[in-house]
């Protein structure tokens, strides 16, 4: 027979953001638990509000599974001394396995005979193993956790119940002062303490308490509540998906509702109000069918739908009053000039160690003519992409970003265009910040995507500079996410993007800029370089890219950040090729020979001189070598590919034909010349030798 469980940790309201990922967490450790307690079960239900974190593991196992099992012990030799009796390491290993002398046998592994035993383990009750649920419940971490009262345990929140049942019997355990019954408690202020007379009476009877325990069946309500309310008034509604996690996290019983505000407001820019109303307030915006913001809002209340106009008057004040302010920030901004604004960042710091944001600035003003030129921007943008990096930053000093830090940019945007600024300068602005998240929406003007990568490469290299390096998961800068950033730019632009060289060129500005950080830069250049690689790498890992491929890309003699990303995935393309493995395994022995010609041969590489070549295919291998690296630099990833593949052939035949190794010196140095020549080729396409081919 199997049996029900169910387990449930009662906690005060944790934030929303904890929720689901806390859920999943207490999920995936049940389930360990149990297959590390040899516990076999059917489906696993997951369970959570704001005040509570469950599972339901339904067709348990009523015990353990026993174990049968063999039990290898000491050589033979080792077992029996001279006169043929046990040794003391044999019953020591006997006596280990729970067995005696007389369970011993011997049995023959690799010709040599060794003593085993047959254990038979018989499994516990499972009753007794779950009353080891405790450890599941303590080992949980949390992004943030808080002591409470005299305890020196710490959760996310306090604990107030446990509810831990197998079928219709409580599974008896104790963590710091609480006892586990089978009692849960409802909602806050609408329900009580309801008990279970089994396991799966858990989600009826929470219910019947105004909660529904089950976070899908509570968005579905949501979700359908809100569809209810726009189709009755004829609204269309985006339900923007964190914002919904949001809101399913923040209540045990949905009821949604919806108030109204002022027209009046609808003059401040549309960003102000949704911000206001999503990130704030946790409402649900409302457009008409054309897309156009109308003076309403949806909200969902924790509880049921009595006295709900008074819900919603209230809701309405609090974002009036939240309105009112954005209002009268928006207004006073407009008195500011962008010149103004710049001047006041001088008195905000970016870093103690690096200087003001106004320091910033002038840097990546400097950066960004850099990249601008490298990249080949027109005049014409050239000229946009110089004034907004004079300016681009002016916004943070401005009222309303003060109170909607998650504007910055957006407002910049807003604002310059207000004072006349060009659209290319003010949608630069916006798009310095992009993107703002691993995979964010990325900058689709070349101005702003210049200044992004400007902005996000000053960042890392100045704090590179001053020994603010991200080690392990401590990264307080998001360097990482914005040189993430920097890689998918660029690859969309699809930018030749030598980044070493742009960064001398950038180090080398700095000698009229920041001297002070100069030396810093110069001192951390090739850790930048390491970092950005390694971005490189989680992008093609993004792509299920092997490591092996990813290694041969990232190690090459290659400079440009896009042709590393792109031999990456024209190497994975290859690898089921029949030509691909003999291709590879020639090419990096010439690899392993040309770096024996390094060490062989001081100062300068000779040329290599034909008339020291004794066999045709030595002959035939340079004149294939010559013809390829005329233009090779000047083919694309694919094209080298090939005419690198397409020497494999003469590469085979002047291995099975001349001993490179030669004794006669001018022989053997004109022979790893040669050797080198393909070598120098192969390793600005990829660092082959790092493939692993079978």
């Amino acid at each position: 027979m199997t049996k029900n469980l169910l387990l449930e940790i009662g906690l005060e309201e944790m934030p929303a953001h904890v929720v689901t990922p806390a859920s999943q967490q207490l999920t995936q450790k049940i389930k360990r638990f149990l297959s590390d307690h040899r516990l076999t079960y059917g489906e696993v239900l997951s369970f959570s509000t704001p005040r509570r974190l469950a599972v339901i593991v339904k067709d348990l196992a009523e015990k353990q599974t026993d174990i049968q099992e063999s039990a290898k012990g000491p050589a033979k030799k080792i077992a029996l001394d001279a006169e043929g009796n046990w040794s003391k390491a044999a019953i020591g290993f006997a006596r280990g396995q729970g067995m005696t002398v007389e369970d011993i046998y011997f049995k023959e592994l690799k010709g040599i005979e060794y003593v085993h035993v047959d254990k038979f383990i018989a499994g516990k009750a499972a009753k007794d193993i779950l009353s080891k649920l405790h450890e599941v419940i303590t080992s949980m971490t949390f992004p943030v956790s808080m002591n409470w009262a005299n305890y020196h345990f710490k959760y996310i929140r306090p604990i107030h119940w446990i509810t831990a049942m197998l079928d219709e019997e409580v599974i008896p355990f104790r963590l710091l002062d609480i006892e586990t019954s089978n009692t849960s408690r409802g909602h806050r202020f609408l329900g009580k303490e309801t008990t279970f007379a089994t396991a799966l009476d858990y989600e009826a009877n929470l219910e019947k308490e105004f909660v529904i325990a089950d976070s899908f069946k509570r968005q579905q309500l949501i979700v359908s509540q809100i569809e209810t309310i726009a189709k009755e008034n004829q609204w269309k509604v985006t339900i923007v998906p964190d914002l919904l996690e949001e809101i399913i996290n923040l209540v045990e019983y949905p009821t949604a509702f919806y108030g109204k505000f002022n027209p009046e407001y609808l003059k401040l820019p549309e960003e102000v109000l949704i911000t206001s109303m999503r990130d704030h307030q946790r409402y649900v915006d409302v457009s008409d069918q054309a897309g156009t913001l109308l003076p309403y809002f949806i909200s969902v209340r924790n509880g049921n739908a009595n006295y709900i106009e008074n819900v919603a008057k209230g809701n309405e004040k609090v974002l009036t009053a939240r309105l009112d302010d954005a209002n009268f920030f928006f207004e006073e901004d407009k008195k500011l000039s962008i010149q103004e604004c710049v001047e006041r960042l001088t008195q905000v710091t970016f870093h103690e160690k690096i200087g003001s944001v106004y320091d910033k600035m002038q840097r990546v003003r400097s950066f960004a003519q850099i990249i601008g030129q490298k990249v080949g921007l027109t005049d014409e943008e050239t000229a946009d992409l110089n004034r907004a990096a004079e300016i681009y930053k002016f916004d943070l000093v401005t009222n309303v970003v003060g109170e909607f830090p998650e504007l910055q940019g957006i407002m910049g945007e807003k604002y310059a265009l207000l004072q006349g600024e060009s659209p290319a300068v003010a949608k630069a602005i916006r798009e310095h910040y992009m993107p703002i998240s691993s995979e964010g929406e990325l900058p689709t003007s070349a101005v702003g995507a210049v200044l992004a990568i400007a902005d996000k490469l000053d960042s890392v290299m100045s704090f590179f500079a001053v020994g603010k390096i991200p080690t392990g998961s401590n990264d307080p800068y998001a360097l990482r996410r914005q040189t993430f950033g920097i890689v998918r730019i660029v690859e969309a632009q699809g930018w030749f993007f030598p980044l070493n060289t742009l960064r001398r060129d950038m180090a080398t500005s700095l000698r009229t800029t920041s001297k002070e950080l100069l030396q810093g830069y110069e001192q951390s250049g090739k850790e930048v370089l390491d970092f950005v690689k390694a971005r490189i790498r989680q992008l093609l890992l993004n792509e299920k890219i092997r490591h092996d491929v990813i290694d041969a890309a990232l190690q090459s003699n290659q400079e440009d950040l896009i042709e590393m990303v792109k031999v990456g995935r024209i190497l994975e393309q290859h690898l089921q090729d029949t030509q691909f493995k003999p291709t590879i395994e020639s090419l990096t022995r010439v690899l392993n020979l040309a770096k024996k010609g390094k060490e062989l041969i001081e100062g300068t590489v000779p040329r290599v001189d034909e008339t020291l070549f004794e066999t045709h295919s030595e002959k035939e291998l340079s004149e294939r070598v010559a013809k390829i690296e005329t233009d090779f630099h000047q083919l694309d990833m694919e094209s080298k590919y090939q005419a690198l593949e397409s020497l494999h052939p003469a590469i085979d035949a002047f291995f099975d034909e001349n001993m490179v190794m030669a004794d006669d010196e001018r022989i053997r140095n004109n022979r790893l010349a040669l050797l080198m020549k393909i070598a120098q080729l192969t390793l600005s396409f990829a660092s082959v030798d790092q493939l692993i081919v079978k």
